[in-house]
Parts: structure tokens; sequence; C-alpha cells
């Protein structure tokens, strides 16, 4: 039977390589280190290179394991100065890690394919990819960019979407489903929406306080089932039929270990459609941004 953590990936957002020190006041690049090592021993596969400063890149690239266990994805600079700067960035951020090639080159948004070189940096991406300088190209999205309709146009191999226990928009009209059949790669991400799983009703946002009784409800029924937010909200994103890849951030270790331990319990069993906000200013992630 295959591992739930075969599955799981790590994003490199939250490892804090631009900070000094982290938790318990432990070196940034100690840590990291000891995240990628966990990682590795449980079977993780993916890790999403966010974007770093250049001495960031250079540190996570010296802490990885080697061999280099993992199958690399990265993100491009944004297209507004053109496709050369594009290629120029893409390969100067590979140098840094340390690394010829990776899986997968995505790029940054939906609006930006769609930016006056948008086009240009997705011909540019599609070159790389033929050179070998990655195996698949791809693409950020929100859930309002019709990722459908853009997948049918421009044809990537990889769609990066948000889904969660509390923001099931995309699973529910059946989006990820229809991608899947059309044979993209789907990595889910944002599957703990901002951590607003685990906020106390009384501690949410004012911006999200309408949502606060829903998200009062999955709470409660989490803890009926026997079960934790974060173990509900792996075991919800990990069981889905859609998902090659399922994304999250830790910032220490120990959020690492207890990522594993989570993901490695048997899925709770939950009614996931009770769960799901219908709240838009909950989902938004703009609307979060404005607040």
């Amino acid at each position: 039977m295959t591992s739930p953590t075969n599955k799981l990936g790590l994003g490199s957002g939250q490892f804090g390589l631009d900070q000094q020190v982290g938790p318990r006041g432990r070196p940034r690049d100690a840590e990291a280190r000891e995240i990628l090592a966990i990682a590795a021993r449980s079977g993780l596969t993916f890790l999403e290179v966010g974007r770093h400063p250049s001495a960031a890149e250079i540190t996570l690239g010296q802490v990885m394991p080697k061999p280099q266990p993992f199958r690399l994805t990265v993100t491009t600079v944004r297209p507004d100065r053109g496709p050369d700067l594009v290629e120029t960035e893409i390969r100067a951020q590979l140098a840094r890690l340390g690394v010829s090639q990776v899986d997968a080159i995505l790029a940054p948004s939906a609006t930006d394919l769609f930016s006056t070189h948008g086009a240009e940096m997705w011909e540019r991406l599609r070159r790389l990819k033929g050179e070998g300088l990655c195996k698949k190209i791809g693409v950020s999205v929100y859930a309002s960019d019709d990722p459908v309709g853009l997948s049918r146009r421009f044809k990537p191999d990889v769609v990066q979407a948000p889904a969660s226990l509390l923001d099931q928009r995309l699973l529910i009209d059946g989006t990820l489903a229809e991608l899947a059949g059309m044979g993209v790669e789907v990595h889910l991400r944002s599957i703990f929406l901002n951590g607003l799983l685990f906020l106390p009703p009384d501690r949410a946002p004012n911006h999200l306080k309408a949502a606060a009784g829903r998200i009062s409800r999955a709470r409660r029924l989490i803890a009926e089932g026997r079960s934790d937010p974060l173990q509900a909200a792996l075991g919800f994103a990990l069981s889905r039929p859609e998902a090659s890849s399922v994304l999250v951030g830790v910032a220490s270790a120990a959020e690492m270990s207890a990522v594993i331990a989570a993901a490695s319990s048997p899925p709770p069993d939950l009614d996931w459609d009770e769960m799901a906000l219908d709240d838009p200013t909950a989902l938004d992630p703009a609307a979060w941004a404005a607040a």
C-alpha cells in the first residue's frame, strides 16, 4: 500500500532562510536542514522552492539532503520585463540551488500568462522544457481564474490550485476532476487556508467574523469525530483523487514531524461536505490582503 506521505509535498516559503534565527533561537539553516531531513526520511517526494533572496537559495541548496531526493518545483519571476530575464533568473536560481534541472517550472499566475509578455514567457518555458531544464511546465491559479479554460488554451503539464477542507469550490464544481481528466497534474496548495481552521472563532480577524459560525461548526464536527484540525485538513486533502500532490508549509522541524504524524494516520471519518465555507471574503485571498 502506498504511504500517504508519498503524495505530500513541502513548500520552502516558511523556512525563513532570510532570517538569522528561528524557533528556540536556532539558526535558520540548521532548522531547514532538519526539516528537509525529516521530509526525506518520511518519503516526501515534492519540494516547492518559493521565491527567496539569492543568499537564501544558496543556503537551501547547501542544506538539502545528498543525493537530492525531491522532485523540485520552482516559480518564475513575473514576465513584465520580457522572457530573456525570465530565463536568466530561472537558470540563476537553479545554479544557486546546485541543480541542473527541476521537475517543474511554474508561471506565477494566470494574470501573468495573460499579460503583455505572458505568451512569450510561456513559449520560453516550453523551449526550456524541450532543452531538458525541466520535465514539466505549469501555472499557479486561483479559483476565479477559470483553470479549465486556461488549461485548454495553454495546455500546462501542472496546475497548482487552492483547495482545502474549508475551501472546496474547485472540487464541488468539478474543476479539479476535469483538469485531472485532461491529464493535468494537480498540486493542491493552501490546504490550511492561512491557518483559519486552527484559529478559535473568537480570534478570527474582523473581516472573517461572518465565517466564524461555520468555522466553529467545522471544528466541532472534527472534535466529535475524534480528530483534530491538522489531521482533518491533511486527511481531506490527501484523500482527494484529483490531486497528485498536496503541498504544506512548515516553519520548524517540530511542525514537520507533526505534519508527518498527522498525514500517516488514517483519514478521519468525517462529513467533509458540512465543513465547506461559502463566505466569499473568507475564501478570497485578495480580500485577506486588503483587510
